[in-house]
C-alpha cells in the first residue's frame, strides 16, 4: 500500500465518520465537511508536526479552521490521528458535549482557536505566524478558509498583513468548492481573477485539485523546496459533499440533514470506494 493510498483510505473512512455524526446529531453543513476531509489527512498524516498524545507540544505546528461550521471534519480527523477516542465522537452535538457546532478551544484536544464566525481565522494566524517569526522558532500556521470568507474585509487585511511581515510560517488554504449559504461564489460575490489577486497582494500562489491527494502532495514539496520569503496560499479547488454523489455541488446540503434512507445510501456509495 502506498502512502497516498493510505491517506486515501483514512479519507473515506473520516467521510463516513462525518456521514454518522451528522446523521446521528441531526445537524447540518455535511457538504461543507466533505470537501476539506482531504487536506484535513494531508496535514494530519503528513505535512504538520504534531504529538497527538501531548496537544500542548512547544514545537507543534498550529491548524485553524476558520470555516468553524465544518468542525465535524475537524473531530473526526483529531480522534482518528489519536488526539481522543473515536468513541467520543459520539458525543457530538449532544448538550452538555464539548464537540458543539464549531471547534471551541480548550474543550477538545487539538482545537488552537475557537472558530465560527466567518472572516477571522487568517487574521489570528496571521497573529501566531508573526509570533513565532519573533520568536525565531520553526513552527509553521496552517489556517483552512472558506471561499465565502474571501468575501470578508478582515480576510484581506489579513492578505496584506502577511507579505508586509515576510511570513512564510504562514499557510493560507482555501477550500475553494464555488459555494456558499445562498449561491454560487460567482454570484453572490465574484472572486476572480482570484489567483492574480492575491499575487498582487504578494503571496506565494498555488492552485490545485484540492480533492486529490497527489496534487496536494506536489504542491507542498513545491513549497518544501523553495526559499521564498513570501506566504503561502493554495486555492484548492474542491467538490461540495465529494464522494457521494447525490450531495455533490448540490447548495442544499450546505443545511440539508439526512433521512435514514439517505445515510444508508449514502454508506454503501463510500463503501464501494
Amino acid at each position: 500500500m502506498t502512502n497516498i493510498t493510505k491517506l486515501k483510505n483514512i479519507a473515506n473512512s473520516l467521510r463516513k465518520e462525518v456521514l454518522t455524526m451528522s446523521y446521528v446529531a441531526k445537524k447540518a453543513h455535511i457538504s461543507s465537511c466533505l470537501s476539506i476531509v482531504d487536506i484535513l489527512v494531508y496535514l494530519y498524516w503528513k505535512e504538520m508536526k504534531i504529538k497527538p498524545k501531548n496537544p500542548n507540544w512547544q514545537k507543534r505546528d498550529r491548524f485553524i479552521l476558520s470555516k468553524g461550521h465544518a468542525a465535524p471534519a475537524l473531530f473526526a480527523t483529531l480522534a482518528y490521528r489519536g488526539f481522543f477516542p473515536k468513541k467520543l465522537l459520539e458525543s457530538y452535538g449532544k448538550n452538555d458535549s464539548t464537540m458543539g457546532m464549531h471547534p471551541e478551544f480548550d474543550l477538545v484536544p487539538g482545537i488552537e482557536v475557537s472558530t465560527g464566525a466567518l472572516g477571522h481565522g487568517l487574521s489570528i494566524g496571521a497573529g501566531m505566524a508573526l509570533a513565532e517569526k519573533i520568536n525565531n522558532t520553526k513552527r509553521r500556521v496552517f489556517v483552512l478558509v472558506s471561499d465565502a470568507e474571501c468575501d470578508e474585509g478582515t480576510t484581506w487585511e489579513a492578505i496584506l498583513f502577511a507579505p508586509q511581515h515576510r511570513l512564510n510560517n504562514l499557510f493560507l488554504l482555501i477550500d475553494f468548492n464555488n459555494l456558499q449559504a445562498f449561491g454560487r461564489i460567482k454570484d453572490v460575490m465574484n472572486l476572480e481573477p482570484f489567483k492574480d489577486k492575491l499575487v498582487s497582494f504578494g503571496w506565494n500562489v498555488f492552485d490545485t485539485d484540492g480533492n486529490d491527494l497527489k496534487k496536494i502532495d506536489a504542491v507542498f514539496k513545491k513549497i518544501g523546496n523553495s526559499k521564498s520569503n513570501k506566504p503561502n496560499a493554495i486555492i484548492l479547488n474542491t467538490i461540495a459533499g465529494k464522494g457521494i454523489s447525490f450531495m455533490e455541488d448540490k447548495l442544499a446540503w450546505h443545511y440539508q440533514n439526512l433521512d435514514e434512507k439517505l445515510y444508508k445510501e449514502a454508506l454503501k456509495e463510500l463503501n464501494r470506494k
